[in-house]
């Protein structure tokens, strides 16, 4: 899978896009940020009040844009048709934000329907007529991808199966064909808030639809030693490799393997990362990153305080960096950045903590 340059918004684009009215509206300092930088993202925060909001930054983590929230959000999604941009729940919240980066039209608040929650992620189809999201029947005790038109006001069209539970992330193939997900196998319910309710029989898997039909391509469990190993982020890579990575919920001191990839029609394949590496990770990876122009990979851990870059051909540790309760990571121009929970974003400090994920804001 090529990285096709037209999908990135650089700053040209989003200025020209945006328009005179809303760079009118930014102050100086905003305006200055936007006008100097090469990429523009989005990231969920919460202020030092209390409240919480999206935030669009400069690569240099200068923040151009604020949007308010109703509550605390975890990931994000961005239409690479529209620019528009939504803002998912944390589990077991029940609405996203759609918002316009360009402030061309006013945020909507979207609601699951009844014996639904959202799991913080969703993906929109490549035209950007479709929002397909990772959802709880708490239930039923399975996880759904729910399916909005993004063109009509984000009615809710239906829901496909997404044949595991605790579904989380999810993206869609750059054709718009297919849908992958990643089951983290965890079951929870929102009357026990985010108790999970089955550590000892859990169901990892991570799997592929069809995104026209939602009928089942492929799927993978985890091997029976690493049952209770969560496959809860994807991202996709060169040459149709997915790329996977992991939170274990088993003894502190084993080793696990944290990351992996694999193609549809091949098996899962983990990463062997140095001990040392999966020990600085502690067995849990907030946020994982492909930067395909690059070949690199990012992973951060907030508990582990860890920033750490993979080669994506070999796998290979490229870098490891400590950052404080790091949070979400994204493809930069040379390679990924990284954001904390204490309010970093690639270097910067800024006066909200931010959340666990980043979007590269597209066109």
């Amino acid at each position: 899978m090529a990285t096709d340059r037209r999908l990135l918004i650089d700053r040209r684009t989003f200025i020209k896009a945006a328009g005179a009215p809303f760079l009118a509206s930014l102050a100086p300092r905003s305006l200055f940020a936007l006008q100097r930088t090469d990429a523009v993202f989005a990231s969920a925060f919460r202020s030092r009040d209390g409240a919480y909001g999206v935030a669009t930054l400069s690569e240099a983590g200068e923040i151009i844009d604020r949007v308010a929230l109703p509550a605390r959000a975890h990931g994000m999604a961005s239409s690479p048709a529209t620019g528009v941009t939504v803002a998912f729940a944390r589990r077991p919240g029940t609405f996203f934000v759609a918002f316009d980066p360009k402030g061309h039209k006013a945020p909507a608040v979207i609601s699951t329907p009844e014996g639904r929650h959202f799991y913080g992620h969703g993906q929109f189809s490549p035209d950007g007529t479709i929002l397909y999201a990772s959802e709880n029947d708490f239930d039923g005790n399975r996880g759904v991808i729910g399916l909005y038109d993004a063109r009509n006001g984000f009615r809710r069209l239906g829901e496909y199966d997404a044949h595991g539970i605790g579904t989380h992330d999810m993206t869609v193939s750059p054709d718009g064909t297919m849908i992958v997900i990643a089951n983290g196998g965890i079951e929870t319910h929102p009357d026990f808030g985010r108790t999970k309710l089955n550590i000892d029989q859990m169901e990892p898997s991570l799997v592929l639809l069809d995104a026209t039909t939602g009928d089942l391509l492929q799927k993978h469990s985890v091997p029976e030693r690493l049952r209770q190993l969560s496959t809860r982020r994807v991202d996709l890579g060169n040459d149709g490799r997915i790329w996977f990575a992991c939170q274990y919920e088993g003894p502190r001191n084993d080793l696990p393997p944290l990351a992996g990839y694999f193609s549809k029609g091949d098996d899962i394949r983990f990463v062997a990362l140095p001990d040392k590496t999966t020990s600085r990770l502690a067995n849990y990876v907030g946020a994982i990153a492909v930067n395909r122009k690059a070949g690199v990979v990012g992973l951060t851990s907030p508990n582990g305080n860890a920033f750490v870059t993979l080669d994506e051909r070999s796998g290979a540790v490229l870098s490891e960096t400590t950052v404080r309760e790091a949070a979400g990571v994204a493809a930069s121009a040379k390679g990924t950045i990284a954001s904390s929970y204490d309010g970093h974003f690639a270097g910067k400090v800024s006066d909200v903590a931010w959340d666990q994920h980043i979007v590269r804001i597209l066109r």
